[in-house]
């Protein structure tokens, strides 16, 4: 098929490479403008970007697609289809219409729950049990076109970043798979039933609410790892816990309940095993209090 990819973080490369391999003709790619990084703020294109140019495939980065120029040049491309995977721009309905097989979108949640910017922190955060990646039509309204495939993995202990990475891998494999025979993978209109949206992450909520349990906590800490991070502070200092384990421990919320950083929480305690202060590379909490300390009775603040 002659496809226009559409996609910019680290989520959508392994679709790109899919489509590749699976010798797909990738007409052109794109992808959200390059932006200020780093600590001199030099343009930094999009992961996607980056993969595009490394196999030779022309990258087109407009700010808006409601142009008339760019969509008579989207057109012009006479793609049979446009695979979507967060590309982060909406799309007009001259976009949407331009493809002979319209556009089809990887979305990493079951849908119709956790439709939205950030449904596999919202799953886990909100203790899912399980989520997944749908490939779906493109329609005007926010993830609500038909579904054309789901594959359903188990949450368990996972991070968003490794949930992100297994469910990226799981979408590219599954859209080939519908690319491969659209006939066999007809669209079906979503459910009204069980509708949920996931709000885009304000950085406010990695802020640890202690008062809360421990199992909330330690799925705060598991949906912001790598970002932005679960943090608390202490004598003005931020802490990021990375990773962390719960304990059946009694105690007032934000307390130190030990030497090694035990913290109270509304229900149990969390215990954080590998933590990173400002500035400063990740460890665990025995590097940590090896020059610095928190002493039993001190409290953090969430």
């Amino acid at each position: 098929m002659r496809i226009i990819y559409m996609g910019t973080p680290d989520f959508a490369v392994p679709a790109l490479d899919a489509l590749m391999k699976a010798g797909h003709d990738i007409a052109a790619v794109y992808s959200q403008p390059p932006r200020p990084a780093g600590r001199g703020k030099a343009l930094r294109p999009s992961p996607v970007h980056v993969r595009a140019e490394e196999l030779g495939i022309e990258v087109r980065t407009p700010l808006s697609l409601k142009d008339a120029d760019v969509q008579a040049a989207f057109a012009a491309l006479k793609a049979d289809v446009a695979v979507i995977a967060a590309y982060g721009l909406i799309l007009p309905r001259a976009i949407l219409d331009a493809p002979r097989h319209g556009c089809m979108n990887i979305h990493a949640s079951l849908l119709p729950r956790w439709r939205g910017a950030a449904p596999i922190q919202r799953a886990i955060l909100t203790g899912d049990n399980v989520t997944g990646v749908t490939i779906m039509d493109m329609a005007a309204g926010l993830d609500t076109g038909p579904m054309r495939a789901k594959h359903i993995t188990p949450i368990e202990d996972k991070t968003a970043g490794a949930l992100t990475t297994e469910l990226a891998r799981a979408g590219a494999d599954l859209m080939v798979e519908v690319l491969d025979d659209i006939a066999l993978h007809p669209a079906m209109v979503q459910p009204e039933e069980g509708v949920t949206y996931a709000a885009k992450i304000d950085k406010t909520e990695a802020r640890v609410d202690f008062a809360k349990g421990a199992h909330q906590v330690e799925r705060q800490v598991r949906a912001f790892n790598p970002f932005p991070g679960a943090f608390f502070e202490y004598r003005g200092e931020r802490f990021r816990i990375l990773t962390a384990h719960i304990e059946h421990h009694a105690g007032t919320p934000g307390e130190l309940l030990d030497d090694s950083l035990l913290i109270g929480c509304g229900h149990d305690a969390i215990r954080p095993t590998l933590i990173q202060r400002a500035g400063k590379a990740a460890m665990t909490p025995g590097e940590l209090l090896r020059g610095y300390e928190m002493p039993a009775g001190s409290r953090v603040d969430g």
